[in-house]
């Protein structure tokens, strides 16, 4: 039981904590929201999510997707248009000050964590790889208690996640701190969608 909760939760901070487009994300709309409780449609969005993807990795129903190369490529390019149209929207974000910045409505925080979470073919493939062979390790209550750590570990760092970059917002008054962090998201965005243009390439 103890193995169960402990290999999950090792496991999902192994998938999450490395600096992809959706961690980047919501730290971005941490920093730039005043009011942190203005994160959490990001923050939910990006947890039920993940939730989603853990749950039919869990289940083995993604593991249909590693059987088609087809669906591979069409996530693939999908993800890749999704990604190349939030590193320019992020890039364009230029808020003069703290008192004018830009904030993100909760619509589009809605839209943008949908696109980075789900149409992420990066996050998809870890989920299905290692969290869907790893539950298959489990069975009844074990397998249950390791895909709730998983997605336990999942929500707190969403959350933690916005409140560092409230942190960060709250300390950068003038808002140049936000329109670096903007570029600098924006740019670890396109390296991303380069790897996954590599993918595309090599599936056709």
């Amino acid at each position: 039981m103890l193995q169960a909760v402990l290999h999950g939760i090792l496991l999902a901070l192994g998938l999450i904590l490395p600096l992809g487009a959706q961690n980047v994300f919501v730290f971005n709309q941490g920093a730039n929201h005043k009011n942190w409780v203005r994160t959490l449609p990001v923050i939910v969005t990006a947890g039920l999510c993940d939730t989603l993807l853990i749950l039919l990795a869990v289940l083995g129903v993604s593991l249909v997707l590693m059987s088609l190369p087809t669906l591979q490529l069409v996530i693939y390019i999908i993800g890749f248009i999704f990604l190349l149209y939030m590193a320019w929207s992020l890039w364009r974000e230029k808020p003069a000050s703290i008192e004018k910045q830009t904030q993100m409505s909760a619509k589009k925080q809605i839209g943008f964590a949908l696109s980075v979470s789900l149409l992420n073919p990066h996050a998809i493939m870890d989920t299905i790889g290692v969290i869907g062979t790893s539950a298959a390790l489990y069975t009844g209550s074990e397998k249950v208690i390791f895909t709730l750590a998983t997605i336990t570990v999942s929500w707190l760092w969403f959350i933690t996640l916005a409140l560092l970059g409230r942190f960060v917002g709250h300390v950068d008054r003038t808002g140049k701190f936000i329109i670096i962090l903007n570029k600098c998201s924006s740019i670890i965005i396109i390296v991303v969608a380069i790897i996954i243009l590599k993918n595309i390439l090599q599936l056709l």
